[in-house]
């Protein structure tokens, strides 16, 4: 028959090309696939039984028609694998189950320092993961893969932290290649920054904010790191250090005011939590880190008001050359500073919208973070979704 016959569509448009149409959008029948897809029916039919049988695809509820019998629909299986996620911040950690559609089915939080090392605190990691597996009802073998945030700046190819200042004896560690060995499934690796800002594109998507796809994220934490969204598209830079704001110099600070990466006058150590806990904690109010300034400011100390204020004014001088630069359409400010709200909010939209130009500014989006403490994780899973349910890795997984 005619429609058995190879044509470019056919050789082009595999099980995973097929798999993608059904996850950007609703259940859908084979006569809608083929007219979607410009495939033969049989070549369609092909493909969905292969996805069937490894459960990318289930059947959905039956399809409305004119009359006869009703035509059966499929959809993806969201619940088809597991991902395994970390953001790993310098003292506090948060690890999730979720499935492929970023809906967290377990988690847990805990106060470990990065500090410690690679090897115990990647073992604790692979533990608290099977640990969470095992009260959820589920295995590895569950599993598609895992993503994990660091701290710190992280080459993507290899997924080894670089240099990273604030985490000590984890420089070119195999992270992936330690994780893979004790949980037997792929691992991806990247700065925490990053996959923040993954996770807040994936929700600004399914929101319907076009804003989404030119982002940037900034999280003020123990350091400040920016993420790059330019076309819907994260941007690592060259060797994956792209958007590490906080050891930009900031206009006005003295030398006196010394960085732990060796220079003076960085944003990290005039804005970050811990120069603030500092700053505090040298006005006589006792506090160690970004979680205690958030936490003293609920108090309304007009001094603890005003330098988390100007921590945020720093910290807009330095975003108002990426706004002129970039043109972003929204900066989402996370981290534990976030927690801030509006004080450290108002300073850094006072100075962007003093210092940018006004084309720049005029649909400018300015704002907390909406996933919160959340963006970390689902940024992770995002990571490791679009690497399992690429079209290329689908079709080698339908074809063993």
């Amino acid at each position: 028959m005619a429609e058995d016959t190879p044509n470019s569509a056919s050789t082009s448009i595999g099980a995973g090309a097929l798999l993608s149409v059904l996850r950007e959008g609703p259940a859908r029948t084979r006569t809608e696939l083929v007219e979607l897809t410009g495939l033969a029916r049989t070549t369609v039919s092909q493909r969905l039984d292969a996805l069937l049988r490894h459960r990318w695809v289930v059947a959905a509820n039956a399809s409305t028609t004119s009359g006869g019998r009703p035509a059966a629909t499929f959809a993806f299986n969201r619940a088809a694998r597991l991902v395994l996620a970390a953001d790993l911040g310098v003292t506090h950690h948060r690890v999730a189950i979720t499935d492929l559609g970023t809906t967290v089915l377990a988690e847990r939080t805990a106060d470990v320092p990065i500090d410690q090392g690679p090897e115990p605190t990647l073992a604790w990691l692979a533990q608290t993961f099977t640990e969470l597996l095992a009260e959820s009802g589920y295995d590895l073998a569950d599993v598609g893969g895992a993503g994990i945030g660091l701290p710190g700046p992280v080459e993507y190819p290899t997924g080894r932290p670089v240099s990273p200042p604030l985490m000590p004896g984890w420089d070119d560690f195999p992270v992936p290649e330690r994780l893979e060995e004790r949980l037997g499934v792929p691992v991806l690796v990247d700065n925490d920054v990053n996959i923040m800002a993954l996770g807040e594109h994936w929700a600004g998507q399914w929101a319907g904010h076009p804003e989404a796809d030119q982002l940037i994220f900034v999280k003020v934490g123990t350091g400040i790191g920016c993420g790059i969204i330019s076309d819907g598209r994260l941007h690592r830079g060259a060797q994956g250090a792209a958007g590490d704001i906080g050891h930009v110099r900031v206009a006005g600070a003295g030398d006196e005011v010394v960085c732990h990466c060796g220079n003076t006058g960085c944003l990290e150590a005039v804005a970050g939590g811990a120069a603030l806990a500092a700053w505090i904690t040298a006005s006589g109010v006792p506090a160690e880190d970004g979680r205690d300034v958030v936490r003293l400011l609920s108090a309304g100390d007009p001094e603890i008001v005003r330098l988390v204020r100007q921590a945020g004014r720093e910290t807009g001088d330095v975003l108002a050359l990426i706004v002129n630069f970039f043109n972003p359409g929204a900066i989402m400010i996370g981290g534990d500073i976030a927690g801030a709200g509006e004080h450290f909010l108002a300073g850094v939209r006072e100075v962007i919208y003093r210092r940018s130009l006004p084309l720049a500014t005029r649909h400018l989006r300015i704002q907390a973070s909406k996933l919160g403490d959340h963006a970390g994780i689902i940024g992770a899973a995002v990571m490791v979704i679009e690497h399992v349910l690429a079209p290329q890795m689908v079709d080698i997984t339908v074809a063993v």
